[in-house]
């Protein structure tokens, strides 16, 4: 209340008349004022509720972070697929010694001097391919013969899910960074701001009216700019509470466990097959 005073009065002596003003008000008087502070909190709460489509726009929150700290998605890569590319390395071992055995049978009935050369890069190039196809396939469980198969990665939904959603809720969904982006997303800043002005307005009406005095609209369109502004220095105060409040690990983990194994192999899948290739060819 003191710091939205501040705005609406003008920065002179009037200021400290304004404080002394207040407290020397009757006490219902104050209890009046401070029950419509708590009611604006309120109704400002339950109205970006409300309308939090055009607030908060999550994909434009977690592409600006993205892009601002490129870091966090080679975290996040690591941190899910970390399994994936380990087995990527190692299964080189396995699989290169099966093929090996193939191409040495070969090698003894089949002189040729590219034999060995050819094969080689034949065992590197299917020793890729079969690494990532045992990685994300069969999407769906698949019972063959007494064994069922299923992707390594689709096979840790679980596991994935809980380092997902710790990383997102723990990195780029926190309170501060979702304030960040409805205070400052071109596509949100702007309903934000005529929300928190009506509702701002409706407050000092109250107060004033309760007074006798009603303030311009001049004044109060003012004032609204300048606690817009000074609003990210007084959020901090809100992160812990809405951090625990969210629950967005909880809520993420258990959203993930319940997808489709086809929906969940499009978690991590979409960033190997950008260099699929690559990684095929590199082996051969």
């Amino acid at each position: 209340m003191e710091t939205i005073g501040r705005d609406i009065v003008p920065q002179t002596g009037a200021e400290k008349v304004a404080r002394l003003s207040f407290f020397s008000l009757p006490g219902r008087t104050k209890a009046a004022m401070s029950a419509a502070n708590h009611k604006f909190l309120h109704d400002f709460t339950i109205s970006m509720q409300d309308n939090i489509g055009s607030l908060l726009n999550i994909k434009n929150c977690v592409i600006d972070q993205m892009m601002q700290d490129r870091s966090l998605l080679g975290q996040l890569f690591w941190k899910c697929g970390q399994a994936e590319l380990d087995f990527l390395t190692n299964s080189g071992l396995w699989f290169g010694f099966m093929l090996g055995i193939i191409q040495m049978v070969v090698a003894l009935f089949w002189e040729n001097p590219w034999a060995l050369s050819i094969g080689g890069c034949i065992v590197g190039l299917a020793t890729n391919w079969l690494a990532l196809k045992w990685i994300f396939e069969p999407v769906n469980p698949t019972q063959v013969g007494p064994f069922l198969l299923q992707g390594q990665f689709l096979r840790r939904q679980q596991e994935v899910a809980k380092e997902f959603s710790a990383f997102f809720a723990n990195n780029v969904l926190t309170s501060e960074k979702l304030w960040g982006s409805i205070l400052n997303d071109p596509s949100t800043k702007e309903s934000f701001g005529l929300l928190f002005t009506n509702h701002l307005k409706r407050f000092a009406h109250v107060l004033t009216g309760g007074l006798g005095f009603l303030l311009p609209g001049g004044i109060l369109t003012k004032a609204s700019s300048l606690a817009l502004k000074e609003l990210p220095n007084h959020l901090h105060v809100l992160h812990p509470y809405v951090n625990e409040a969210l629950g967005l690990q909880y809520t993420l983990r258990t959203q993930m466990e319940k997808m489709t194994s086809a929906k969940f192999e499009r978690v991590l899948h979409p960033i190997f097959e950008e260099d699929e290739l690559t990684l095929i060819v590199a082996g051969g």
